[in-house]
């Protein structure tokens, strides 16, 4: 697949065109929700933010180089407005100490039903939901983690590593 597959639309945007406006709106809206509801677990805030994300996109659509993909782009507008809508409310994100990191090897091939498991990542603490979510689910590594949250490397592992084994004893109870 070409990553500039949408460069005809995105110039139409650079001229203020919003039907070119809506039609990029239609076609990753749902995505970027989802990012957004998965990071902050809360249906009105992910509203808010992308909203806001798409505001703030095509304010600065200008800026987008064609460096990436134009998903990719919007991607990091949303994790942005998450991130900074989780410190502006200062939703403290608390990463509790108290989990072994060690996971056995049988535990890992147990397989669950996918709805459970989204559930189960919504009972997650606040920062490990969002480590588990940007990590796993969204592809960063942990060294952009770490930037992004403002905590160390070592504390995104970690953190991402008891998540995992909180969703697992969330799943197990289930």
């Amino acid at each position: 697949m070409n990553i500039y597959i949408n460069a005809p639309l995105i110039e139409e945007c650079r001229k203020g065109s919003r039907k070119a406006q809506f039609r990029l709106y239609n076609q990753y809206s749902k995505a970027m929700y989802n990012l957004a509801h998965r990071i902050l677990n809360n249906r009105e805030d992910a509203e808010d933010i992308l909203q806001e994300s798409f505001v703030e996109c095509f304010r600065s659509i200008d800026s987008f180089r064609f460096e990436s993909t134009f998903g990719a782009w919007l991607k990091k507008i949303t994790v942005n407005k998450c991130i900074n809508f989780i410190k502006k409310k200062k939703i403290d994100l608390v990463f509790p100490e108290t989990l072994p990191s060690t996971i056995s090897e049988e535990e890992d091939e147990v397989s669950y039903d996918t709805g459970k498991i989204i559930k189960g990542i919504e009972l997650l603490p606040d920062g490990y939901r969002i480590i588990l979510t940007l990590y796993l689910l969204e592809g960063y590594d942990h060294a952009e983690i770490s930037q992004i949250l403002g905590i160390s490397e070592s504390t995104s592992k970690s953190q991402y590593s008891r998540a995992k084994e909180k969703l697992r004893n969330i799943l197990s109870k289930n």
